[in-house]
């Protein structure tokens, strides 16, 4: 198995790991939560969108009486900083299988208002029940082994718009990927890697909203460069992960207005695609 080469010598679990202990919320009142956003987490100066969609998931996740997001659905609407924010959660529906909320998240401007910086509607149910037929015609991206793929490290100096959240992330990008990298897009909107998270701690459906929104940009293989912020993303969480790596693929295949969408999968080590995600995100020309 691949992730031997990449593993750390002491594994962190599900719920004692980094990841869990920074999307931790501490519960100030029924449906409302204080958390501190890591600056681990961040691109650039700005906190990472998947990061974001975690924390709030793991809020819904405690105020709904099901346990797993199946579908969740971000407006970014502010650009997230380090440091406090509240997290308010409003239950909208709940049922047998299914139930249905809304949370956003606040931070505060210089004079002590509130901004929202992120809005979203989930539906939440669990993901053990789910009958075992699959009838599909998609297929697990082809990636090289993982000893034939690069990661963040492989460079010989940082990469433009290299970040915090690259150390916290096991990144090993499709060398067919990687021209932008060497200063020679394919002018394929495609981006392709193994994905873990750092200090080993296995998937679990929470990890896979971070997951869908941890590669560079596909707009670096079309050409462009800087930051590309996202607008919009809905995320369909298919099943629970198996542990092990995740391969994680994203493709756009419009770029227009200066705006473009990002298509991705994420299959697990047993070969199932247990998520997928759109989002609608802002380039800058010129």
């Amino acid at each position: 198995m691949p992730e031997a080469a990449t593993a750390p010598a002491v594994r962190a679990t599900i719920g004692d790991s980094e990841f869990d202990r920074d999307t931790a919320l501490t519960r100030r009142a029924p449906g409302v939560y204080d958390i501190d956003l890591s600056a681990g987490w961040t691109i650039i100066s700005a906190v990472n969108g998947g990061y974001l969609l975690a924390v709030l998931g793991r809020a819904l996740a405690d105020a709904l009486p099901h346990a797993d997001p199946f579908t969740i659905s971000a407006h970014y609407l502010t650009a997230s900083q380090p440091g406090p924010a509240v997290v308010r959660t409003d239950v909208v529906r709940t049922g047998r299988t299914l139930s249905t909320g809304q949370a956003s998240l606040f931070q505060y401007d210089d004079e002590g208002r509130e901004v929202e910086r992120i809005r979203v509607l989930a539906s939440y149910g669990d993901l053990d029940t789910l009958p075992d037929d699959v009838r599909t015609t998609a297929r697990p991206p082809a990636i090289p082994p993982m000893e034939h793929c690069f990661g963040p490290q492989d460079g010989p100096a940082p990469v433009d718009g290299s970040s915090a959240i690259a150390d916290r992330l096991m990144l090993k990008l499709d060398p067919s990927t990687l021209g932008w990298a060497l200063g020679q897009p394919s002018g394929k909107g495609e981006m392709r890697s193994w994905f873990g998270l750092a200090d080993g701690r296995d998937p679990d459906p929470l990890s896979l909203l971070l997951a869908v929104d941890a590669l560079p940009p596909t707009a670096f293989e079309i050409g462009l460069k800087g930051w590309v912020p996202t607008v919009e993303l809905t995320v369909h969480v298919r099943c629970r992960p198996a542990p092990g790596p995740l391969r994680v693929s994203i493709t756009t295949r419009n770029l227009a207005g200066g705006f473009l969408e990002e298509d991705a999968e994420v299959w697990d080590s047993a070969d199932r695609l247990v998520a997928q995600s759109r989002q609608l995100a802002r380039v800058r020309l010129g």
